[in-house]
């Protein structure tokens, strides 16, 4: 895995920021295509860095998928929609070829103290340490994104219908020569939920994400997100996939992606 490239190298660019979305990004249904982590990491990235404030922390990020996503320059920008003194409402765009494929809004909000509070969490997941390496791709899918991550799965497989628990930690920098902070380390993983927790035979069907939506209740820390990931498919060709996530602290939030669901 030493040739791995980081997802994105930086570019130069007078509006905005400009990468080169690398092999890394793509995969693994269309080699010229990015999987969904990594632009929707590279926009939770533009958001952190949109005007940051002390004792301020984004609790929701929610993408928008507009179409394929290209290898190759990508441009991202993120403005302030609602300013506030406790509560803000952020935006962050990813455009390839002049064309917007990416869209997100974020509420970012104080920080408090509700230690004496803080309750309802997850049962947490067995350490990652004890989880089980599996670096193979399944059957017929196309190396990038797979790879530029190493998953240690607690139960099932990617061709094992879900649901299903894991370990992931991205094994490249999201742009390269920074270090990746933790909620972009949990978009990069928290994406393939609806692929952890399919119960679909990916042979035979295809469930394609439209949106992702991650809710945090306290921050995350460090390199590993765990995911419990869960589907619902429903009879007209949709579904809903959860993915409860994880650090080694134990729960930290939860996501949820729309599904369209087709025969292949």
């Amino acid at each position: 895995m030493s040739d791995l490239e980081p997802f994105y190298l930086p570019l130069d660019g007078p509006d905005g920021e400009r990468f080169h979305a690398t092999f890394s990004t793509t995969g693994p249904w269309f080699a010229d295509a990015q999987h969904g982590g990594p632009p929707a990491a590279l926009l939770v990235r533009a958001l952190e860095r949109c005007a940051p404030r002390a004792g301020m922390q984004l609790s929701r990020v929610t993408v928008e998928v507009l179409g394929r996503i290209p290898a190759g320059e990508v441009e991202v920008r993120a403005q302030m929609e609602r300013p506030g003194r406790s509560i803000e409402l952020l935006g962050a765009e990813l455009t390839a070829g002049g064309r917007a494929v990416l869209r997100a809004r974020a509420w970012r909000l104080a920080e408090g103290d509700t230690t004496e509070v803080a309750s309802g969490g997850e049962p947490p997941l067995p350490p990652p340490d004890g989880a089980h390496l599996r670096p193979d791709r399944a059957e017929g899918w196309l190396p990038g994104y797979i790879d530029a991550v190493e998953w240690r799965w607690v139960s099932g497989g990617w061709d094992v219908p879900g649901p299903g628990e894991l370990w992931g930690r991205p094994r490249v920098p999201l742009v390269a020569g920074e270090e990746t902070s933790p909620l972009q380390r949990m978009a990069v993983v928290g994406d393939s939920a609806n692929g952890i927790g399919s119960p679909l035979d990916i042979r035979r069907w295809l469930y394609v994400n439209t949106e992702l939506s991650v809710h945090v209740h306290r921050a995350p820390a460090g390199e590993w997100v765990g995911v419990r990931a869960s589907a619902v498919i429903g009879p007209s060709g949709l579904g809903t996939a959860t993915g409860l996530l994880f650090d080694e602290h134990g729960h930290v939030g939860r996501t949820t992606q729309g599904l369209t669901v087709r025969p292949r």
